[in-house]
């Protein structure tokens, strides 16, 4: 042995009983897997510790669910803000929509009702939109868009679907001031429907009032008031009212009534006027008896050819 050898070196005993070891594993792995298979008592057994593990996973993936359901959350609030949102403004649009739409049925209602009553009476009109309205107690008035270009004169008879309304008192180019019937200015010649008596109708601010009836007149409680024609200013037989109270005035030698105006004076956008010249035939459910003033009903009225000062 040379010199500069070492001693011997003993064998190790792990480096025998390692090939051992593996074979030993070997087999039992072998003998684990003929068993599983024949018996199957490992699956049990991977089941068994699946359900005991299911918790640590249930609890590993809790962070991960809550993100994804704050996430899911956030976007459905977002979502259902916005489609809220677009909703309503679906809503106002389509009520806005709705109601220009019946504001357009109303007033192609009101403008067929007035056209209808003209073809209906035999009445030559002419149609004028409402500009500006002044109902002031002390002053009741309209202002129409339709002036002297347009043929409008003062002393023109101004009528709606219900009846009379008032007269001309001003022109411009363009526009027409209305006196209305409600005026304290105004006063309109008229009589009962029902037996002829010619009476005074008076406005009042905001209604109309009959003065000086006689009590002997038979005057009741609903008789229909029209125009008389007296004067030439307005054509006879236009309704101006219903007598709605009946009172005695102060001398208690004759009554004074309140009246309804048959006509609609704080609505509708358009008005009629009466066009002069041509024979004006009074509506059927209208005509006077035949001994009322103004002769028989079947007769036609003519307007006066030229316009006076409004009737007091």
């Amino acid at each position: 042995m040379p010199p500069y050898a070492g001693p011997p070196v003993a064998s190790r005993q792990g480096d025998a009983s390692s090939p051992l070891r593996l074979l030993a594993y070997l087999a039992l792995a072998i003998i684990l897997i003929v068993l599983d298979d024949q018996a199957g008592w490992l699956a049990r057994a991977r089941a068994q510790a699946n359900v005991l593990v299911q918790p640590v996973w249930a609890l590993a993936g809790l962070p991960g669910r809550l993100g994804t359901q704050v996430k899911d959350n956030a976007a459905s609030h977002g979502q259902l803000v916005a489609e809220n949102r677009e909703l309503r403004n679906q809503l106002l649009i389509a009520n806005a929509r709705l109601t220009r739409l019946q504001t357009a049925a109303l007033d192609n209602a009101q403008l067929r009702e007035l056209l209808n009553v003209a073809e209906r009476s035999g009445l030559d009109v002419q149609l004028a939109p409402i500009l500006d309205i002044d109902l002031d107690p002390v002053k009741q008035r309209l202002v129409l868009a339709a002036g002297s270009r347009d043929g409008v004169h003062m002393g023109q008879a101004v009528i709606d679907a219900g009846g009379l309304m008032g007269q001309v008192i001003a022109t411009t180019g363009s526009s027409a001031t209305v006196l209305l019937l409600t005026d304290p200015d105004h006063a309109v010649p008229v009589t009962v429907a029902r037996n002829g008596v010619r009476l005074i109708v008076y406005g009042r601010g905001d209604s109309l009032e009959l003065r000086d009836i006689p009590l002997s007149a038979g005057v009741e409680v609903g008789d229909e008031i029209v125009t008389s024609g007296l004067g030439g200013r307005f054509p006879a037989g236009f309704p101006v009212g219903k007598i709605t109270a009946l009172r005695p005035d102060d001398t208690h030698a004759f009554l004074v009534g309140s009246l309804e105006p048959a006509a609609k004076l704080d609505r509708g956008r358009d008005v009629l006027l009466l066009r002069p010249g041509a024979a004006i035939r009074i509506p059927p459910n209208l005509r006077l008896p035949a001994d009322a003033p103004g002769g028989p009903a079947e007769a036609p009225i003519a307007p006066a050819a030229q316009p006076q000062e409004p009737q007091r």
